[in-house]
């Protein structure tokens, strides 16, 4: 069995035994997972190869880019300002972001940016990666931005703009980014090892991001006759260079960006390149539920508003069935990590940072090599051995 770090509490061995299972069995190169239960550490495990390149192990303190993960903390972000009073999700973007209002955005809720309804997936022109890490670019692109359709009639997701969107919304209210806002409101009181936008002293810390990258040539020799119907229009708009789902996830930055170039590690993109420990993660989830350590981020009826479902069916860009709350994730009922109560967010690969808070489980995975493309059940063989200690835990009492 590979070497593991960590440690779990009484009941929880069980975990670990999934999780060097994992390793040895060649479907990690390096990962962490991390879980919380009513606000109290009872997983907290690493293991492998941080950077195959140098060797170099993952240790405690590895850090992982963890793309769209990224969305439910940076939901938060906005819930916090709402909790306060300084945000108005039902009130115009264009009331705090006054170039917001170009063609016919000028009625568009701040709602609609969270839930993806907004109608703004993609834009005309794609930008640069130089581009996206400055920031201004794409909130000016996306300001002028016709919607893709009527706002509030559908839902599509908002892969990469819902960071500029929501977080230009952040920071009009704020005066901060929405990087500085969540390290000195969030990260920074929890004690959080958790960046949007990665300070360049913690750079040496970031695990390397292990892909193949997307051969657009090969997608487009599919034979999309020879697929099972439920398929074929699915694979339809991911082989079609101009259809709306293309052009919102693949090509609105071009060329593709690059999570292991330091620069996009130390820009603010608040859709995809959050970058933290499973153990942070964890702990962020845990906040949003409950108290840890006598602190908490969201009280319980912002939460409940914040997780209440808003839309749900087939996703415009995505084309499969989906719920969405107000900027957070909900599970369908054939999703690995589904509870009825549940929210949180998943990412490009496998990354994942959920919460219950019915059972009053948090839990955080992160991992460097990233899976596509066949049905990835590394973070499902941990969950259902966290299920498994939790059910034996409640049989004892």
């Amino acid at each position: 069995m590979p070497e593991i770090g960590g440690s779990t509490a009484p009941g929880f061995e069980e975990v670990r035994t999934a999780f060097a299972a994992n390793l040895a069995g060649g479907q990690e190169v390096g990962a962490a997972v991390a879980v919380y239960l009513h606000g109290r550490k009872v997983v907290d495990l690493w293991g492998g190869i941080a950077d195959p390149e140098t060797g170099r192990p993952w240790e405690r303190d590895t850090l992982q880019v963890v793309y769209s993960t990224t969305k439910g903390i940076t939901a938060a972000c906005a819930h916090l300002l709402a909790q306060r009073g300084e945000l108005d999700l039902d009130a115009p973007v264009a009331g705090y972001w006054p170039e917001f209002a170009a063609n016919g955005k000028d009625h568009i809720p701040v709602r609609w940016l969270l839930t993806h309804q907004a109608g703004l997936p993609t834009i005309d022109h794609p930008i640069t990666p130089a581009e996206a890490i400055a920031w201004d670019p794409m909130v000016t692109a996306l300001a002028a931005q016709r919607p893709s359709w009527e706002p509030g009639t559908d839902h599509g997701y908002h892969g990469h703009t819902y960071g500029w969107l929501v977080g230009e919304v952040v920071r009009r209210v704020s005066g901060r980014s929405l990087g500085t806002f969540l390290a000195e409101e969030i990260a920074g009181p929890l004690g959080l090892d958790l960046w949007i936008g990665l300070p360049k002293a913690e750079r040496h810390r970031v695990s390397r991001i292990i892909s193949t990258p997307l051969d657009q040539d090969a997608l487009a020799g599919i034979d999309l006759d020879a697929l099972p119907e439920p398929m074929r229009e699915v694979m339809a708009v991911y082989t079609d260079p101009t259809s709306l789902t293309v052009r919102s996830l693949l090509t609105i930055i071009t060329p593709a960006l690059d999570h292991n170039d330091p620069d996009e590690q130390s820009a603010e993109m608040p859709s995809t390149n959050g970058i933290c420990t499973a153990r942070a993660l964890a702990r962020f989830y845990a906040a949003l539920i409950g108290e840890v350590d006598g602190q908490r981020v969201l009280s319980s009826e912002t939460l409940a508003a914040a997780t209440a479902e808003q839309v749900s069916g087939v996703d415009r860009i995505l084309r499969v069935p989906v719920r969405i709350g107000t900027g957070f994730g909900l599970p369908t009922p054939d999703a690995f990590w589904y509870r009825p109560t549940a929210f949180g967010f998943p990412g490009m690969g496998g990354s994942l940072g959920f919460a219950d808070p019915a059972s009053g489980l948090a839990f955080g995975y992160v991992m460097n090599r990233i899976q596509e493309g066949t049905p990835d059940r590394r973070a499902a063989t941990l969950l259902d051995a966290v299920q498994r200690a939790m059910e034996s835990a409640d049989l004892r009492r």
